[in-house]
């Protein structure tokens, strides 16, 4: 027996691209849920209205203390879902201090309130970054992890501070790798609304848009079907599912722990999201090649065969047009918002 829907969940960086759709998957699946997000990259207007929001930082010890009071997280009850953080690769090697700091350091303090509190489980956002330059395609979670990367390291040594510190308190925990996260949700209520990112749908429906004057391609020689980088796009919705099943898994068997891959474990080359693009939005993109980017690899597409095993997951949007459309609207949806501010 278990508490079923009952139980709190405080998402740490709530206000992001992420942790805004999982927020959305557990309102609409009847859970409490609160956020924490200092909203150095997220947004206000990601939280929907009724949830209980609190501007701060996950090193806020004080702040954690009186969130788990008012929401009745710890002493066995709740869970935390933690996306705070910063998930730049390139900044990541160019200010990795930045990285250790609010990837680590800043998880270690809030792994160490969630024990301090009583908080029964956590559930962790990582990345297939982890997984570093792999020869084996698709990846497994079996594979050794070797980031080449400040960004990989960060998570992954909070993936390894999970795993001892469930060994030795009393908190279950689950680790989800992505894969390519792209999309918005179907309803139009949130999206990846970061300026500048990099994310190439986010960027390719931005230039769809005259947001931006081209699309660059770093690299046509790589050992794939086209020379493009190939990576396995997985639809934001779909994972903010993924997030609430596991949520509800670590509820219904106490005293286990999960590490699974989130992809769909499949694959797409570069050219074949910029003419999925083209498709839905029919004016053509302007392409220009560069040179490859360095710790790039050829390939990373997920074996989801854990999740799958582990989860009753059903991906709703495992399409790349739908992606691509679900992206373009909220795309659209996020200049109305921007010029009504």
């Amino acid at each position: 027996m278990t508490e079923g829907k009952s139980f709190p969940v405080l998402v740490t960086g709530g206000a992001g691209y992420i942790g805004s759709h999982a927020v959305l998957a557990l309102v609409d699946a009847g859970w409490p849920v609160a956020v924490i997000d200092n909203l150095s990259t997220g947004f206000r207007f990601a939280v929907p209205e009724g949830v209980a929001f609190y501007e701060g930082d996950i090193a806020d010890e004080a702040l954690l203390a009186r969130i788990f009071a008012e929401q009745g997280i710890g002493n066995g009850q709740g869970a935390i879902m933690h996306f705070a953080g910063s998930i730049l690769v390139p900044e990541s090697v160019s200010d990795p201090l930045k990285y250790y700091l609010n990837n680590t350091v800043k998880s270690r303090t809030l792994i160490e309130a969630a024990v301090r509190a009583g908080v029964p489980r956590f559930l962790f956002s990582s990345t297939a970054t982890i997984y570093g330059m792999s020869d084996v395609s698709p990846l497994h979670e079996r594979l050794p992890r070797q980031p080449i990367n400040p960004y990989g390291w960060s998570k992954m040594m909070t993936e390894q501070m999970l795993a001892d510190t469930a060994a030795a308190h009393d908190i279950d925990y689950c680790v989800l790798r992505y894969f390519n996260v792209s999309g918005a949700d179907p309803q139009g209520r949130s999206g990846q609304s970061t300026v500048g990112a990099t994310h190439l749908i986010k960027v390719a429906v931005e230039a769809a848009l005259g947001l931006r004057d081209h699309v660059a391609i770093f690299g046509d020689d790589y050992p794939t079907s086209d020379g493009t980088g190939v990576r396995d796009y997985i639809h934001v919705s779909d994972l903010a599912d993924a997030h609430v099943l596991a949520i509800e898994a670590l509820a219904a068997q106490p005293g286990r722990s999960m590490l699974m891959n989130c992809g769909y474990g499949r694959g797409f080359s570069v050219n074949d999201v910029l003419d999925a693009v083209d498709r839905v939005t029919n004016p053509k993109i302007e392409r220009r090649l560069q040179p490859r980017r360095e710790g790039d690899p050829a390939s990373l597409v997920s074996d989801p065969s854990a999740i799958r095993a582990t989860l009753p997951w059903q991906p709703r949007f495992d399409d790349l047009d739908t992606i691509v459309a679900h992206a373009l609207a909220w795309e659209r949806r996020l200049l109305e918002i921007r010029g009504a501010a």
